[in-house]
């Protein structure tokens, strides 16, 4: 065989090598290809409207929901002189606050205390310090009885119980629910802090929102009350 005809038969099986070769790396990408592209999950739907509320952090700030606005958000309520359902909820939340943290500024944390009396910025502030919280992406707050109230009760659909005797700490009573907030302000779910897939459930939530940023009609929060949703029934007794 001549060295053309060799040189000719070595471009011919480069040739095929690669022409074969280019249709198995196609056909092996599809599967790879569509895992990165993955579908962003259904975001949960609107259940109601969170009131608009200010009131003072652990830095003594202020802070409501002006500074939200625009942010994906959770809460919880506690309350610091509690030693039963409430270190765990807030140990809790510190699992959102450690697995939420490739989310930046689109996502925030918000713990009410149901004891805002007692609870001043500076006993909040130390509280947050032994829970290890990050302050950019959570805020305790506390503010007049009676507003604070109005909020979790009214506004986030969720059970507080004032104690008739200030010195009865343990009748203090309140629910154990996380409430998930979207961008606008908008009510999209609640979990129950005892169920052991609560924060994992969340997290798909919020992740949801955070990426799709859904703008649904909310429905009239004044029409939806605690049975009806069935999520605060039972208080949780200190």
């Amino acid at each position: 065989m001549s060295e053309s005809q060799t040189e000719n038969l070595s471009v011919r099986w480069v040739g095929k090598i690669c022409f074969w070769g280019f249709w198995v790396l196609l056909i092996a990408s599809i599967p790879l290809r569509r895992s990165f592209r993955g579908e962003v999950a259904e975001p949960p739907p609107v259940i109601g409207d969170v009131p608009a509320f200010e009131y003072t952090d652990q830095h003594g700030a202020t802070f409501g929901t002006e500074q939200l606005a625009g942010k994906v958000w959770v809460a919880n309520f506690i309350f610091t002189r509690c030693t039963t359902v409430c270190p765990i909820f807030t140990d809790k939340m510190y699992q959102v606050q450690h697995r939420s943290k490739d989310l930046g500024d689109s996502f925030h944390l918000v713990s009410f205390s149901v004891d805002p009396e007692y609870d001043t910025p500076e006993v909040l502030k130390s509280y947050a310090d032994k829970h290890g919280v990050n302050s950019r992406m959570w805020s305790f707050l506390t503010g007049p009885i009676d507003e604070v109230k109005d909020t979790v009760v009214n506004g986030m659909k969720i059970a507080m119980v004032e104690r008739e005797d200030p010195e009865q700490i343990q009748s203090l009573l309140h629910g154990s629910h996380f409430v998930l907030v979207d961008a606008l302000g908008q009510i999209r779910g609640f979990y129950d802090a005892n169920d052991a897939d609560a924060v994992d459930r969340m997290l798909g939530d919020v992740k949801s929102l955070v990426n799709v940023q859904d703008a649904a009609v909310p429905a009239s929060v004044e029409d939806i009350t605690v049975e009806e949703k069935g999520v605060v029934l039972e208080p949780v007794a200190e």
